[in-house]
């Protein structure tokens, strides 16, 4: 999948539809990929199965909410406009690119030929503004970039005009700055932490970078179920507020123990789902103080909270010292999350075969060796993987305590 020009007319969108179309019936993965990907009805079926079952409307309506469009008569709509000389759409198409591309002189002279584009929203479902794209989150994917001068190019946008504050539809209302701080693409390249910094000093807020039903509204919070706590770190420094989940995820103890009473009990001000949230997190982000802490206060250790247990999010991370806590705690090594019906061994040879771009350095191999030593099940088919066999510390991790089951 590549996209189109942008002065491509709505035949060439219908040739790439049907190329979808036929690369999916003749057993494509990639093709069933994006289809599972964009249509709901078809997420849990196999490649072949929607090989047999895709239709021309359904390659037609994957393919248009790929480019961002709720069905293709929205996208047809956007085609005619996107290619019309005299249509404004044009030119903030050709804004986006230079945004994303951090092409700053064409950016530059595309805003002084048509200063009203600063304020234009998108016509794609996520009705991005121009500043929105600095982001590089919840617009189309093959546009989710981060260019190594994008403060620049915020800073452009910014002195053009824009509204830092303005909230585009996706995740259910997200600022500029909530989408910089979520998203792992200017992690990439370096600048999430001086893109961060750049939009706070230009009067960014906290209160409403997320929406309120996404983690209650706390940024901090966003940034950690996203996988961001260097994000989560550096923001709640400069004074993003946090709740209970917050400060158990960034290992905050201090913080954690004010929502309990001298005695022990929890105050009113936080839940009992908030507790076992806290200790999922913090098993996650490897704070073993505050994973003690909550052990204490009776969090159950082979419980599943919201799917898994705390055991699949410490091996999923690779926090070595938390899996032991656990382990020496009794927690079982057997339970299957509900989701992918995988035992917290699985989920740390998942975590090990897609490391986390901030630089983190986890021991998978001291995980991998604890869980197989307290007896948990290696299935056969990991020591066959291809990533395992060529790592022979991982081979020796997974073989450690006998035969593969």
């Amino acid at each position: 999948m590549q996209p189109l020009p942008l002065d491509s007319d709505l035949a060439r969108y219908e040739r790439q539809a049907d190329q979808l179309l036929n690369a999916a019936r003749g057993g494509d993965a990639r093709a069933a990929q994006v289809l599972r990907g964009e249509l709901h009805e078809l997420r849990q079926l196999s490649d072949a199965a929607i090989g047999t079952r895709v239709t021309p409307q359904d390659a037609r309506l994957a393919l248009a909410r790929w480019y961002d469009f709720e069905s293709w008569k929205g996208l047809a709509a956007w085609v005619v406009e996107v290619t019309d000389e005299s249509s404004r759409v044009g030119r903030f198409e050709r804004a986006v690119e230079a945004i994303i591309d951090g092409d700053e002189e064409s950016l530059t002279r595309i805003l002084q030929s048509d200063p009203e584009l600063i304020q234009m929203r998108s016509r794609r479902r996520h009705q991005a503004t121009l500043l929105i794209y600095v982001g590089a989150n919840g617009v189309e994917g093959y546009r989710q970039r981060t260019p190594k001068n994008a403060v620049r190019i915020a800073e452009l946008l910014l002195d053009a005009g824009a509204d830092i504050e303005a909230v585009g539809t996706m995740y259910g209302g997200t600022t500029t700055l909530g989408l910089v701080a979520t998203s792992v693409h200017p992690v990439i390249t370096g600048v999430q932490e001086a893109l961060m910094e750049f939009l706070l000093a230009r009067g960014a807020s906290f209160e409403g970078a997320v929406a309120p039903d996404y983690t209650d509204g706390f940024l901090v919070n966003a940034c950690l179920a996203n996988g961001r706590p260097g994000a989560a770190e550096y923001l709640f420094e400069r004074g993003a507020p946090v709740n209970l989940e917050g400060a158990a995820a960034l290992g905050k103890l201090d913080v954690v123990q004010t929502y309990f009473e001298a005695d022990g009990r929890l105050k009113p001000s936080a839940t009992q789902t908030q507790v076992r949230r806290s200790f999922k997190w913090a098993c996650q982000y490897g704070r073993r103080a505050v994973v003690e802490f909550l052990l204490q206060k009776g969090v159950p250790l082979g419980q599943r909270i919201e799917g898994e247990t705390g055991l699949h999010q410490a091996a999923l991370g690779g926090q070595s010292a938390v899996v032991d806590l656990l382990l020496r705690n009794g927690a079982p090594t057997d339970v299957r999350d509900a989701e992918h019906h995988a035992t917290a061994l699985g989920w740390a040879l998942w975590g090990w075969s897609h490391p986390s771009p901030e630089g983190q350095h986890p021991d998978y191999y001291d995980v991998v060796r604890r869980l197989v030593a307290a007896g948990a099940p290696v299935e056969s088919e990991w020591l066959i993987d291809e990533d395992v066999r060529k790592d022979s510390r991982m081979v020796a991790a997974l073989t450690a305590n006998g035969a593969a089951r």
